[in-house]
């Protein structure tokens, strides 16, 4: 029986992490008063860019989760461990789905450039509407919340169960 994720779940795991850590403080930052203009523009595009990236890895990771599907938990995870670890999984997807939606609707509707599939020559999927935009930031500013909250649960939890526990349920996403 497979204890651990597979090679490319590890890896749409890692990369997506590295990439919303990175993107958590660059959009916080990028709205700071003040900041000189070329930093802002950087974060800018970093930011929305980045965010049409982890859409199109969000979708390959659930696709990849449904073909195949993660490992058990050890027998030794308490069910409410187990259960609250699932509802983790379930709310982080879905939140970075809503912030990636988000972003993009605020941006496109909001009438910005969104470099990356602008130089792909992939169309808008909206027409600019000032009012969507701003709804959608709105939506996108209180969801980050939730899921820098949810990051942190769940990296709490991870190293609960590396350091604390020893159970092996760190070491499934961390070598497999």
């Amino acid at each position: 029986m497979q204890t651990g994720y597979t090679a490319t779940a590890r890896a749409l795991h890692w990369i997506v992490a590295l990439i919303v850590l990175g993107m958590i403080p660059a959009g916080r930052i990028m709205v700071e008063e003040g900041l000189p203009r070329g930093l802002q523009d950087a974060l800018f595009l970093f930011h929305k860019n980045a965010g049409v990236i982890v859409l199109v890895l969000m979708i390959v990771r659930l696709v990849w989760r449904w073909l195949n599907p993660p490992p058990p938990l050890p027998a030794s995870v308490p069910g409410w461990q187990a259960r609250a670890a699932h509802l983790t999984h379930v709310l982080l997807y879905a939140l970075i789905f809503v912030m990636a939606i988000s972003g993009y609707v605020r941006v496109v509707a909001g009438g910005f450039p969104l470099e990356l599939p602008d130089a792909l020559g992939l169309p808008r999927l909206l027409p600019k509407m000032e009012s969507l935009g701003n709804a959608a930031s709105t939506v996108h500013y209180l969801t980050h919340y939730a899921v820098i909250a949810l990051i942190a649960l769940h990296i709490g939890a991870a190293l609960f169960h590396g350091i604390v526990r020893r159970d092996g349920v760190f070491g499934r996403m961390w070598r497999g």
